[in-house]
C-alpha cells in the first residue's frame, strides 16, 4: 500500500525530496504531473480534469488503495481524486491548497488565466525575478527557488496556463463533492500563506473532517518545514 506524493506549480516530484529524506517508509512515490519536469501524453490538454484523470488512471494502475498526498494543485487535485473515488484511498493528506467556493485568486493566478497577460508573462518571464519572488513573497529558499525556476521549459509554461484557465471557478465547482471524501484525512497549512490564508486550511479540514495542523511558515510548507511534515504524515498513516 504506497504512500503518493503530488506536487503543485511551478513544482516537480523535487519539491518532495526533503519531506522523502525524513520518512522511515521505503513505499513512497513522488509523481510528476504531465508537463511538469516531463513530457506530455499525446493530445494531453493539461486542465484540471485531466490531470484529476490522470491520478486516478495511475493509481488504478498500482492495484491497491493508497495514502495520498498533495501541496498547492497537488492538495486540490488529489482532494477531488479522493472525492470522487474514495474506493482508491487509504488516507488523504493535503495543504496550502484551496477547494473554495469563497476563494479568490491571487494576482499572478489571474495574471496566467488572461489570455494575453498570461502568454505574454510567460514568453517574457525573468527566471532571476520569478525566482526573487518566491524567495522574498514566499519564504522558499533561495538555491530551492531558482532550481525550480530553472525548470519551468515552455512545456511546463503551457501546462500551468492551461490548467490556470481551466480552473476560474474551481472551489465552486469541486467544493460540493467534498462530502465524497470519506478516508481519514489531514490537512497541514502554513499559517503565514499570502496566497492562500489560514481560513481557508481550516475550511479544507471542515469540510473533509481532517485533522488541521497549522504550521508555522509561509505557502511552501513541503519546503520551509520538511521535517515537520514528514512527521505529521508518518503519524496520520498510523
Amino acid at each position: 500500500m504506497p504512500a503518493v506524493l503530488i506536487h503543485g506549480v511551478p513544482d516537480t516530484h523535487r519539491l518532495w525530496a526533503e519531506v522523502q529524506r525524513h520518512l522511515r517508509r521505503t513505499d513512497v512515490q513522488a509523481w510528476d504531473l504531465p508537463g511538469f519536469g516531463c513530457s506530455r501524453p499525446v493530445n494531453f490538454t493539461s486542465t484540471k480534469e485531466a490531470y484529476v484523470r490522470w491520478i486516478t488512471e495511475r493509481i488504478e494502475a498500482l492495484g491497491e488503495p493508497v495514502d495520498l498526498v498533495g501541496h498547492d494543485w497537488g492538495c486540490m487535485l488529489t482532494a477531488r481524486v479522493a472525492s470522487l473515488r474514495p474506493d482508491l484511498i487509504r488516507t488523504w493528506a493535503g495543504g496550502n491548497g484551496p477547494v473554495s467556493a469563497r476563494y479568490d485568486w491571487h494576482a499572478v493566478a489571474k495574471m496566467w488565466q488572461d489570455p494575453v497577460a498570461g502568454d505574454e508573462f510567460m514568453a517574457t518571464m525573468d527566471p532571476s525575478a520569478f525566482a526573487g519572488s518566491l524567495r522574498d513573497d514566499f519564504g522558499v529558499p533561495e538555491n530551492l527557488a531558482v532550481a525550480a525556476i530553472g525548470r519551468m521549459d515552455d512545456t511546463m509554461r503551457d501546462s500551468i496556463l492551461r490548467l490556470y484557465r481551466s480552473a476560474v471557478t474551481v472551489g465552486a465547482e469541486w467544493q460540493p463533492g467534498l462530502a465524497g471524501l470519506t478516508s481519514p484525512a489531514l490537512v497541514f497549512w502554513g499559517k503565514h500563506d499570502p496566497a492562500v490564508p489560514a481560513e481557508y486550511g481550516a475550511e479544507l479540514a471542515d469540510l473533509t473532517r481532517a485533522r488541521l495542523a497549522e504550521l508555522d511558515c509561509n505557502h511552501w510548507t513541503v519546503l520551509q518545514r520538511p521535517a515537520e511534515v514528514a512527521a505529521l504524515l508518518e503519524e496520520h498513516w498510523r
